[in-house]
């Protein structure tokens, strides 16, 4: 039995304690609300974003960081928006050297950074994992297979989360590129978004089969640019991620896509969604650093013009299908405005 930590107590980090705990560690899972520890503890049961998932009785839920002390793990399991802050939170008080996992998918506003970026800056002590894949909530705490890379510049770490957390129902390999396993876990939400968009037009399948190629051919190409690997990529944190988040009705990023698609106004329909829709402000992110990089992404240049300016979809989509020629196999990392 190991103690593991699970710092945020939304849907993932609920799914990890519940599936966790089933596999035999000592669980106890940290907010900052007293308000959501109340909840749970009498609750025992997440009925906002994992209704009929019990909570098993020995699972500790605290705002207090005592369990700190013992824990071979820590998870990270909060909006990307609070990474920095809750990583602060923790320097004050986790021992050196414990790995510090993180299951976060985004890029920090202002600064561009990766998260592994934000963490490593606030915990300078601690070896950094970042898990990412295809890997709803809803599906991990309910047991249905699925597997994730752990990306770390620690192979230790890396394995650390693998002996830990792989059992009969999450499967994990690990990987050297963080760079490479964030930005396809993070910009896979923009794509995500514009499918709901399609979907909420009732656009056909081509259409949809066509943004998500492409969209993945987007994504390369500011990683590879950023310093990742091609080839991540064409793996579970690349494409695997894209497929389920675009596909699947657990993806909030997708539903709130489908609003606006049926014309609610882009902050009405994340508000609507009442929780955490990661591709929003990513889709800002995203297009001030391809500007800034001048990397060439015309998916996301279009979202941030319908989300944040209003602009027409049906216009949006037009200037994408009449963009000049180009040949399919252009070498991504070189492809720049």
């Amino acid at each position: 039995m190991s103690n593991i930590l699970i710092m945020g107590a939304g849907g993932f980090g609920t799914a990890l304690a519940v599936m966790s705990r089933k596999f035999g560690h000592k669980i106890t899972m940290w907010s900052p609300f007293p308000e959501e520890v109340e909840m749970l503890c009498r609750d025992r049961e997440h009925k906002k974003l994992l209704a009929g998932i019990p909570i098993p009785a020995d699972v500790e839920i605290t705002t207090s960081l005592e369990a700190l002390g013992g824990a071979e793990l820590v998870i990270l399991a909060v909006p990307s928006a609070a990474v920095r802050s809750t990583a602060a939170t923790l320097a004050k008080s986790v021992p050196e050297r414990i790995p510090v996992a993180c299951v976060s998918k985004g890029l920090e506003a202002g600064t561009y950074k990766i998260l592994s970026d934000v963490m490593e800056e606030e915990l300078p002590r601690n070896p950094i994992v970042m898990i990412s894949g295809p890997s709803h909530a809803e599906e991990v705490a309910r047991g249905y297979p699925t597997t994730v890379v752990a990306a770390s510049r620690s192979r230790a770490a890396a394995e650390t989360v693998q002996d830990l957390l792989m059992n009969e129902t999450f499967r994990i390999y690990v990987s050297d590129d963080v760079v490479g396993v964030e930005y396809g876990g993070a910009l896979k939400n923009i794509i995500a978004l514009a499918a709901g968009i399609l979907d909420g037009l009732g656009s056909g399948d081509n259409t949809k089969a066509a943004l998500m190629t492409r969209g993945i051919a987007e994504i390369a190409r500011l990683g590879v640019a950023m310093g990742a690997k091609a080839e991540t990529f064409a793996g579970l944190s690349g494409i695997g991620d894209l497929i389920v988040t675009c596909a699947s009705m657990h993806s909030r990023n997708r539903r709130c896509g489908i609003l606006i698609g049926e014309g609610v106004e882009p902050a009405e329909a994340v508000a609507r969604i009442g929780m955490t829709v990661e591709g929003y402000p990513c889709t800002k992110v995203a297009y001030e650093l391809a500007r800034q990089q001048k990397i060439y992404m015309p998916i996301v240049e279009q979202a941030y013009h319908v989300l944040y300016e209003g602009k027409d979809i049906a216009a949006a989509t037009k200037d994408l299908m009449e963009r000049p020629k180009r040949h399919e196999s252009e070498t991504i990392w070189l492809l720049t405005r």
